[in-house]
């Protein structure tokens, strides 16, 4: 690593996320890196929070943590803003302060779904959920505060750690003879490392690129290419696991589609999760792969650390 790098100090806020737990690969070669969890620094505490900033001295904070309980979030609003909002706007202002930039993840469910085709950076939000609102309300303030700044917003994401949509279907296969899976919602599925990888990938742009243009502060969607609906995601799920597991006791024919309609939760969702990624194409040069490739990879992973 050359002195450059070696100068480049990094702080990485929710490192046990999904994501942040993804981040502390990718950005290690960038540069000095400071991880956090929670109980290292927690965003519900903004004096300690401060104290680690202002002691660090990060020339980027990378905050990969959030109030993620989207049905929670409809009884804890309080919570889920102090989180998402008042912590990030928080992180801005120190970001400002710093002369550091501020990578912060976001979340489709700022749109209301109602859009016909993939949403883009300029589309206006509108969110149907309290998770949704603090989400938008967290990008605002980071965009009025005047730091440098990249937010990426995401959606259905999903890893080998943590809960999520795919380790969800490969528990319940077996443990239930049937299910019933939305199929009226749309959007792409995108990995928790593609989104790491694709991190360290524009940051390194941005700092260690001599003929890249460095002012790309702004908003870009994150998002695997192709589209699926939860229950076409199940249904691939299930095929592309059933070689590896014996142990399953569903059949395919036993999901079954229905509606969001038909099941009921606290938060809405929207039905179009679709994200247009071209502007981070245009800007970094980045091709998004279709979605299956990296959930395929996943999945052998997964069976192969298994069988090991």
């Amino acid at each position: 690593m050359d002195k450059k790098a070696l100068l480049m100090k990094i702080l990485l806020l929710g490192v046990n996320g999904q994501i942040g737990w993804e981040l502390q690969n990718s950005l290690a070669s960038l540069g000095q890196l400071k991880s956090c969890d929670r109980d290292m620094a927690d965003l519900e505490d903004l004096d300690s929070l401060r104290n680690i900033i202002r002691d660090y001295k990060p020339n980027i904070i990378v905050n990969a943590a959030a109030y993620t309980a989207v049905d929670s979030a409809e009884s804890e609003k309080n919570k889920a803003y102090r989180i998402n909002h008042k912590a990030v706007k928080f992180l801005a202002e120190e970001s400002k302060y710093l002369n550091a930039w501020l990578i912060h993840y976001s979340s489709d469910y700022v749109f209301d779904g109602k859009k016909i085709g993939p949403y883009t950076e300029i589309d206006a939000p509108n969110p149907l959920s309290v998770y949704g609102m603090s989400k938008w309300k967290g990008e605002q303030s980071v965009i009025k505060s005047g730091c440098k700044y990249i937010i990426f917003r995401t959606s259905w994401v999903y890893s080998s750690r943590g809960k999520n949509f795919v380790k969800t279907m490969l528990r319940l296969y077996k443990e239930q003879k049937s299910l019933k899976v939305v199929d009226d919602q749309i959007g792409s599925p995108i990995s928790a490392e593609l989104i790491a990888n694709i991190s360290a990938m524009c940051l390194y742009r941005v700092f260690y690129d001599t003929n890249f243009n460095k002012n790309k502060s702004g908003i870009y969607h994150l998002a695997s290419a192709g589209k699926t609906s939860w229950h076409g995601l199940a249904k691939y799920i299930f095929e592309k696991s059933k070689s590896f597991e014996d142990a399953f006791i569903i059949d395919a024919k036993n999901i079954f589609p229905i509606s969001a309609s038909e099941y009921s939760l606290p938060a809405k969702r929207p039905y179009n999760s679709l994200l247009k990624t071209q502007k981070i194409y245009n800007t970094f040069g980045i091709f998004m792969p279709h979605w299956k490739i990296a959930l395929n990879r996943l999945l052998q992973e997964l069976y192969l650390h298994k069988e090991s």
